[in-house]
């Protein structure tokens, strides 16, 4: 009669222990949104014992918030990156526009409206939350004072517009998740909306070529 040999464990560093547990985190969170990030589901991930995840995560808070931080902030990287090849801000905003409505980025979008949602009750988590989409006013609020400067835009406060492009492009993206009155395409409208932000005729902000 044959039997089956026990699997070997292989023992890692507390270092590799805590990147592990943190990949599947991320993992969990872009698969499934952030609700799925619990002791339970990183060790079924890893396949280890919960406890041994505590060990290396004893706050799931802090957990919680650090995987936040790690997918949107890798987002927002990935769209500065983008950002820095256009050869004007109106073509930026164009761009900008286009690649954070294109519906490519439905997973970062549920970990964001998750995030909004258990941020009342996670200190840690709304925390992160805040100086996420601070980072990210920032970063447009950069892109219409460029133009502003160079006369293309006219904008009386480029943050505070930042903070409208902001507002009108997540409200979008929550709504798409559930698929709520589904269009073919969401960017038109919102292009000339935000041109009229700007200051700018109602077609600068032309899909890209």
């Amino acid at each position: 009669m044959s039997s089956i040999p026990a699997r070997t464990r292989i023992r890692k560093s507390p270092v590799e222990r805590r990147e592990e547990i943190s990949a599947a985190a991320i993992a969990l969170a872009l698969e499934q949104g952030l609700l799925a990030v619990t002791l339970r589901g990183i060790a079924a991930r890893v396949d280890v014992a919960s406890g041994l995840v505590a060990h290396y995560a004893p706050s799931m808070d802090d957990l919680v918030a650090a995987t936040f931080s790690a997918i949107v902030r890798a987002e927002l990287d990935d769209v500065r990156a983008l950002l820095a090849d256009g050869p004007d801000a109106i073509r930026r905003v164009g761009m900008l526009v286009d690649t954070l409505l294109d519906g490519s980025r439905d997973d970062v979008t549920l970990v964001w409206v998750q995030a909004w949602a258990l941020g009342p009750r996670s200190d840690a988590l709304a925390a992160a939350v805040r100086e996420e989409m601070d980072a990210w006013q920032e970063l447009i609020a950069d892109v219409v004072a460029d133009g502003v400067a160079l006369g293309t835009f006219d904008v009386p406060d480029a943050a505070a517009v930042a903070w409208q492009i902001l507002a009108m492009i997540d409200g979008l993206n929550a709504h798409s998740l559930v698929h709520w009155h589904a269009a073919p395409d969401r960017r038109d409208l919102t292009r000339r909306s935000i041109a009229a932000l700007l200051g700018v005729p109602a077609d600068a902000l032309a899909a890209s070529p």
